[in-house]
């Protein structure tokens, strides 16, 4: 029997997270977690980050909050006192904190870093473990996105696993021939909870009711992005990077229930679908351990029973959001970063209730129309871009920088 893999966990406290830990701890033959990494925003997260930490008995811990050491250390000793652990019976990990923390336990020594952080800050972990030479199980689609030629760069063939249900759907069904074979891409999206709605009719949606994704339970950013349809604009951008596929060969086409994850269509007129229940555990479970499989990682389709799946076009004018990243990754360079780092902004104040919901993506309009610039020679280029469209983005929503 192989030994377990070594992995890190990057935002191990937050919905990728915890489920990946959930497939370490029922696959503990499999898997053995060496390091942790969470932004240590609240007290919550840093009592979750402790608890996690002495389960999981890692080697290394970090938080990006640099405030937050002293906090966590206090927590791992009330989570170890709380186990029943006389003083010194623990062994305590490392800890690591500030805003290089993270980027150092993604080169921490093992085979896998799993980066499920939100939003563009993932960027410098993913270079992190990319450089040290892990493999990566990408889940922070941003990173990519916003990293663009530097990521892929760096990458070595096989070196990033992708986590995105629809990427990892995409993934195994070009097990099933030659890359030449290949005619196009097809990834589905729920439509989110305003599925059918009009421009219109989309004027009004609060907060509230854009969190409530009708089949996925995800962070509040990645559940408005869901709704606005940026995710899947994020993850067309993704596919076209990752599988080295021009854009006019990645469709995009809505089906609610979320069971056929994505598809490949091959040039005889084939198509080879992935479908299981929505369940992150399975792609997860599958990056972690890629390429092989683990049993039982999530219940499969129960063919016993009566389903009907629906298939339907997207709605542009509704939602313009994939429109738009397909413009942004066509000009290439910092343009998808720009329009990430506008949507933060923007999803940002949206969920602070300072902006309309159908100004989110105009917002990323408006900020990727200004912008000029789409050279990305260098790191320093894209952390510009980023940083001079979080400023727009800010401006053009009367909301204050910082």
């Amino acid at each position: 029997m192989t030994s377990p893999r070594d992995v890190v966990l990057l935002g191990s406290t937050g919905s990728i997270g915890t489920q990946a830990v959930d497939v370490v701890r029922r696959n503990p033959e499999r898997f053995r977690v060496v390091g942790l990494a969470a932004g240590g925003g609240s007290a919550d997260s840093v009592d979750r980050l402790a608890a996690q930490a002495l389960e999981l008995g890692v080697q290394v811990v970090a938080v990006s909050r640099a405030t937050a050491a002293r906090d966590l250390q206090d927590a791992l000793y009330a989570a170890a006192t709380a186990h029943g652990w006389e003083h010194g019976r623990a062994a305590l990990p490392k800890i690591l904190a500030g805003p290089d923390a993270t980027a150092e336990v993604a080169a921490w020594p093992c085979d896998v870093v799993l980066n499920g952080l939100p939003g563009a800050a993932g960027l410098t972990a993913t270079l992190a473990a990319l450089d040290a030479g892990r493999t990566l199980a990408l889940a922070n689609k941003e990173s990519l996105i916003v990293g663009g030629p530097l990521v892929k760069e760096r990458a070595r063939p096989g070196q990033i696993v992708p986590v995105d249900s629809e990427h990892s759907a995409l993934a195994q069904c070009l097990r099933g021939g030659r890359s030449e074979e290949v005619r196009r891409l097809v990834l589905t999206a729920s439509g989110g909870p305003f599925r059918g709605r009009s421009r219109d009719e989309l004027a009004e949606v609060t907060p509230e009711q854009a969190l409530a994704h009708p089949t996925w339970a995800m962070g509040p950013l990645v559940t408005v992005n869901s709704a606005t349809l940026v995710n899947k604009g994020l993850e067309l951008i993704e596919a076209h990077l990752l599988f080295d596929l021009p854009l006019d060969r990645i469709a995009v086409v809505v089906h609610p229930q979320s069971v056929v994850h994505s598809m490949v269509e091959f040039v005889d007129g084939s198509t080879l679908a992935q479908a299981s229940p929505p369940d992150m555990r399975l792609p997860i479970a599958l990056a972690l351990a890629w390429p092989d499989r683990v049993p039982d990682a999530s219940a499969a389709c129960d063919w016993s029973t009566a389903h009907a799946w629906e298939f339907a076009p997207l709605d542009d004018a509704a939602f313009p959001a994939v429109a738009l990243a397909r413009e942004a990754a066509r000009r290439g360079g910092t343009a998808p970063a720009v329009y990430n780092a506008a949507n933060e902004v923007a999803v940002g104040e949206f969920l602070a209730g300072r902006l309309p919901f159908l100004r989110i993506v105009d917002t990323v309009a408006d900020t990727l129309r200004e912008h000029q610039d789409d050279r990305a020679g260098s790191l320093d280029d894209v952390l510009a871009a980023d940083a001079w469209a979080r400023v727009r983005a800010h401006e053009l929503t009367g909301s204050p920088v910082g």
